[in-house]
């Protein structure tokens, strides 16, 4: 990684003499390679080795941004000429600007952090084996009719950032990951599902066996589905899909959101969100986790920090401009890749879990729909109207029933997350820990 410290300050340099007032500059180098497998055969192959250079410059209030996968000197002298160029022709920006020295970080790596993997890279046949393993054991089930795809992937890449601020870091991440769809029935009553899991370190990986057994009861477990009925329901969200209601309420607490005006959440600062007593904390110095951050895109510090607490909304996730146009500090949020300037983006989220266990809850609720997909998505970000489509089991006296599919859920979104009730049941490692949720009162449109 030695070779990117040097050419973010070639790009540095090269910026200030073509004229920049001030620029950052960004380097990501990175390998890839993905195998695919089908019915016992390689289907596809990928191995992708790149790097791309990513140059923001200042001209007074104005900026441009620029990027490149050549790292020649004179590629690098022309697009500093040529990102200046833009910026003088670009409108000026009040809010536009690096950090100020003092408030950038001192940590300049990631250590600790067990972003990477030591492990050596494994070869294209060791990930051909691991799909090929993960296809087989889903065969294995009866009732699966074919196996649509079965992936092994790994990738690696080192990320460098520096600013003419004073800034200068990096880091180095890696990515191995395991997927398998399975499908049951045949014609028009065919059903998928799918398996998967992603790691940082190659060891914390299930083993492929246990994906493509799990894609396939999912699979079967879905077949002969049919609508529910219509009405007002109790939904359970299923762990797999659960994030994703938290997901739409970082987005309106993102302070790009706020400082457009397109949020439900803009006037709700300090009120409540979620129910009494329920914390979301967010955690960028997590071990092992794909959203830890040492530092944000734009040298800050990450820290630790509760989004909501006690139910009641505690602030915005802020990068540098957006905090300025709201006047306030930045949150050590920024994120960003080499062709586009920081934006606000949320590091790792873990939601208070309960006591009960997604069985309890699917008991508790009598009779209702447990969700395990979704498909589409109409969320009105100004009021939090919510509708999206989905399938997943009916429940019935508290036991499962049937599968479902084809129906649409509907609801206010700021009304089903203040009676969100959790489950016990997330998975810790990933960057949204967010246990299974039942919503009470939800529209349902099936038959």
């Amino acid at each position: 990684m030695t070779v990117l410290p040097d050419l973010t300050e070639q790009m540095l340099t090269a910026a200030r003499a073509a004229g920049a007032d001030a620029a950052d500059a960004m380097v990501v180098q990175g390998v890839s390679t993905s195998v695919d497998v089908r019915e016992g055969a390689l289907e596809q192959a990928e191995r992708a080795e790149a790097i791309d250079l990513g140059l923001r410059v200042f001209v007074g209030q104005r900026q441009a941004n620029v990027s490149t996968s050549d790292a020649s000197a004179r590629t690098i002298e022309e697009m500093a000429a040529r990102a200046v160029a833009m910026a003088r022709e670009a409108p000026e920006d009040p809010y536009a600007g690096l950090a100020d020295p003092g408030a950038l970080t001192d940590r300049r790596d990631a250590q600790g952090l067990e972003l990477h993997d030591p492990a050596p890279e494994p070869s294209p046949e060791a990930l051909q084996a691991d799909a090929l393993a993960a296809e087989a054991a889903a065969r294995t089930v009866d009732g699966v009719t074919q196996v649509q795809q079965s992936t092994a992937a790994y990738s690696s890449r080192d990320v460098w950032l520096a600013a003419t601020n004073g800034f200068s870091g990096g880091y180095r991440r890696t990515d191995r990951g395991t997927s398998c769809v399975a499908i049951a029935g045949t014609g028009t009553g065919m059903e998928r599902d799918y398996s998967g899991d992603s790691r940082i370190f190659q060891s914390d990986l299930r083993t492929p066996e246990e994906i493509g057994l799990e894609a396939a009861e999912r699979a079967v477990a879905r077949h002969g589905a049919r609508k529910p009925p219509t009405g007002a329901y109790p939904v359970l969200f299923d762990e797999r899909i659960a994030a994703s209601l938290i997901g739409h309420l970082l987005v309106a607490a993102n302070g790009s959101s706020v400082s457009r005006g397109a949020s439900w959440l803009r006037d709700r600062l300090g009120e409540q969100v979620l129910p009494d007593g329920m914390t979301l904390i967010e955690d960028p110095h997590r071990p092992r986790a794909s959203g830890s951050r040492p530092f944000d895109a734009e040298g800050l510090p990450t820290q630790r920090r509760a989004i909501v607490e006690d139910g009641r909304l505690t602030g915005w996730t802020l990068d540098l401009a957006t905090a300025r146009k709201l006047g306030m500090a930045s949150t050590g949020n920024a994120a960003r890749g080499t062709s586009a300037p920081p934006s606000p983006s949320t590091w790792n989220v873990a939601l208070d879990q309960g006591t009960a266990t997604r069985a309890d809850l699917i008991q508790d609720m009598g009779t209702g729909l447990l969700v395990t997909s979704m498909i589409g998505s109409t969320i009105n970000p100004n009021t939090g109207d919510y509708s999206r489509g989905a399938a997943g089991h009916w429940v019935e006296n508290g036991a499962i029933a049937y599968p479902v599919n084809e129906c649409t859920i509907a609801g206010s979104l700021p009304e089903m997350l203040r009676r969100i009730v959790p489950a016990n049941d997330a998975r810790t490692h990933l960057s949204r820990v967010v246990p299974s949720l039942l919503v009470s009162g939800m529209t349902l449109a099936g038959q």
